[in-house]
C-alpha cells in the first residue's frame, strides 16, 4: 500500500465513475424549499441563488421532492425542496 487514499480501494475508477476521492473534509446538509411561479426547475435555482448569498462552499444539491401550490384548482406556484450540502471552513 503506497499510504494515499487512491491504496485503499484499487477499484475506485469504478465505483466512483473515474472521479478522484475527494479530501478529509466536513459537511453539512440543510433543507430548503424553492418556489417559482413559472416551474420546478426555476424553483431550484431560486432556492440555490438565495443561500449562495449566505452560505460559501455549496457542493452538492439533491432534490428531494417537488410540489404545487394550487388556487381554485390552478396551479400557482410550483416549490422544490432540495437538500444541500456546504463545506465547513475552517477559522483562519
Amino acid at each position: 500500500m503506497t499510504g494515499n487514499l487512491l491504496a485503499i480501494d484499487d477499484n475506485w475508477r469504478e465505483h466512483t465513475g473515474g472521479a478522484k476521492p475527494m479530501s478529509d473534509s466536513v459537511y453539512k446538509v440543510i433543507e430548503l424549499i424553492g418556489t417559482s411561479e413559472n416551474s420546478w426547475e426555476e424553483a431550484a435555482r431560486n432556492a440555490i441563488a438565495t443561500a449562495s448569498k449566505t452560505l460559501k462552499e455549496l457542493r452538492v444539491a439533491e432534490v428531494v421532492s417537488l410540489d404545487m401550490q394550487l388556487d381554485d384548482g390552478k396551479v400557482v406556484r410550483y416549490r422544490a425542496k432540495i437538500k444541500v450540502s456546504f463545506k465547513y471552513l475552517e477559522k483562519e
